[in-house]
């Protein structure tokens, strides 16, 4: 999905596949997660891009961030995994904290979000809702209803396992009545929405039967809590449908309905032979029976019923913020890009000098 050049084994002579195994596989890089070059800049720009969104909430610079390029769940704190080298959201989620006394996690990628839960398995300062495919060795493999949490987390951890084929009326109608007992109980500061794009219907990894109406539905019902909202993206690995998907929910973010044809533009030959936004479901099996289905919500009503109301937490000195631009970012040009290297010359360290406006040096020779 990442286009990257990866770091071919079979290239390689046997000193340096054993060197490649000393060094990398303590870390699970290699198979699905390849080295390519210039990885670490690639973390560093969706990580930070997750990053910045959650800085820009906390200050109420705006009421809904978006980052396409995060959304990398799988992450763990000690290794990369399912194509996931660092957890951008796990870093914009301690960000949130920073102000926020409860933060919901909310991922809709067909894959079980593990690395996010996790990372927040042992506290109720953060709620994951995974609704996820379950069962037949599916990737990650986690992801059971019974997984619920532990110690103080103990019941803010929820997973919805799904079956093959689940479409847009039976996935929108459980998240919905989920989402809004959720809510209603958990009185959320911040929402992080993880939107993988796998779970749509024709993904060349997934298995579900859901629409962009479908998958959007989804979006839309959240954004209507008028809670702080951090987007990101995820999965996806039928590219044209990837795009198709995030450019409608931008549209449902921004409360613009976009039309259905796509413009001319240098991708435009990925959208053939229609050239439209709107995919059709395929003709398959939804494998979610109503039992299955309502026997989940009646599993996840139950929890939510044993947890603490709207769980506090202690006065404590806030955390400074990762960064502060020391520029006003509302008066820069959005279509207009910055080049590395004057991006680079506003980062400064305070214990450097510098000849000019930031020069640390005085005219009276103070230091």
């Amino acid at each position: 999905m990442y286009g990257c050049q990866g770091f071919s084994l079979l290239q390689t002579s046997v000193p340096d596949f054993a060197n490649f195994t000393m060094k990398y596989m303590p870390f699970n890089l290699g198979e699905d997660c390849p080295v390519f070059d210039n990885l670490f800049e690639f973390c560093q720009i969706y990580a930070g891009g997750t990053l910045d969104a959650a800085r820009r909430l906390n200050h109420k610079s705006c009421d809904i961030a978006i980052n396409w390029a995060g959304g990398l769940h799988h992450a763990k704190k000690c290794e990369a995994s399912g194509f996931c080298y660092i957890n951008d959201l796990v870093l914009g989620i301690l960000e949130l904290l920073k102000y926020h006394a409860r933060v919901l996690y909310i991922d809709i990628d067909v894959h079980h979000g593990d690395g996010v839960e996790e990372a927040f398995y042992f506290t109720d300062r953060v709620m994951t809702v995974s609704f996820h495919k379950y069962g037949d060795l599916f990737f990650p493999g986690t992801g059971d209803i019974k997984d619920i949490g532990e110690r103080e987390g103990k019941y803010y951890a929820i997973n919805i396992p799904l079956k093959d084929g689940i479409d847009d009326a039976s996935f929108t109608r459980l998240f919905k009545t989920i989402i809004a007992k959720v809510v209603e109980t958990y009185l959320p500061g911040a929402i992080v929405l993880q939107c993988g794009a796998d779970s749509l219907a024709r993904d060349r990894l997934g298995c579900f039967n859901l629409s962009i109406e479908g998958h959007a539905e989804c979006v839309k019902f959240v954004k209507k809590f008028n809670i702080p909202l951090l987007v990101t993206g995820g999965g996806g690995y039928t590219k044209e449908n990837v795009a198709r998907c995030w450019a409608v929910e931008t549209g449902v973010l921004l409360d613009t309905e976009l039309p259905n044809e796509i413009p001319n533009n240098d991708y435009i030959e990925y959208f053939a032979p229609d050239y439209t936004l709107k995919v059709a479901n395929l003709n398959m099996d939804n494998l979610n029976s109503k039992t299955y289905l309502s026997s989940i919500k009646v599993q996840v009503m139950e929890s939510l019923r044993s947890i603490q109301h709207a769980p506090g937490v202690q006065m404590q000195e806030v955390p400074p913020d990762f960064y502060i631009p020391d520029f006003d970012e509302d008066e820069l040009d959005p279509d207009e890009r910055v080049d590395q290297h004057t991006q680079d010359k506003q980062i400064h360290r305070d214990d450097e000098y510098y000849e000019g406006d930031n020069d640390n040096d005085h005219d009276d020779g103070a230091r």
